[in-house]
């Protein structure tokens, strides 16, 4: 189940924006131009992870994916219960079938699957699913907040100039 709440506040774009910097050093080192943070209660970030896809040569290395594993290794259930994944995009069925199965209580996403698929089109590296993580965390037993996509234009433009011109 997912707990649907489209209020971001300060910290959340503060956050947001640092996943940014991630995606463009993912982007830098020859991934993909994702990122994604993982913070506690009161905003500290605890793990950050870019996308690894060409780092570790398979194209399951998300962001979002490798950070809950780092995650659920770290900490405890309990603990990451209180926590929120951050990611510059939202995340796709595997990373949120990891975000359900990490015990993470809360997740926040710029931009959203539905428009990053109008930036890679059907780019082999990226076959985007039509699927919300909100919707597949419905098929769920536990409750996990989703807040996203950001209405913040900066942080919009921010992420979508990752994205335009990579996915050729």
């Amino acid at each position: 189940m997912s707990n649907n709440q489209n209020t971001m506040n300060d910290d959340d774009i503060r956050l947001l924006f640092e996943t940014v910097k991630i995606a463009r050093a993912a982007k830098a080192s020859g991934n993909h131009p994702f990122g994604a943070l993982l913070a506690d209660k009161d905003g500290n970030i605890l793990i950050k992870q870019g996308n690894e896809a060409f780092t570790q040569g398979h194209l399951c290395a998300h962001a979002e994916t490798l950070l809950l594993f780092k995650a659920v290794k770290e900490y405890s259930p309990e603990f990451l219960s209180t926590c929120s994944l951050y990611s510059s995009v939202e995340p796709c069925v595997m990373c949120t079938g990891a975000l359900y199965w990490s015990q993470v209580g809360r997740l926040v996403y710029g931009l959203s699957e539905q428009d990053l698929l109008s930036l890679t089109g059907n780019h082999s590296e990226n076959p985007t699913f039509s699927l919300s993580s909100r919707e597949v965390l419905l098929h769920g037993q536990k409750t996990i907040t989703v807040i996203g996509p950001t209405t913040d234009t900066q942080l919009i433009e921010a992420i979508v100039q990752d994205h335009k011109g990579f996915w050729k």
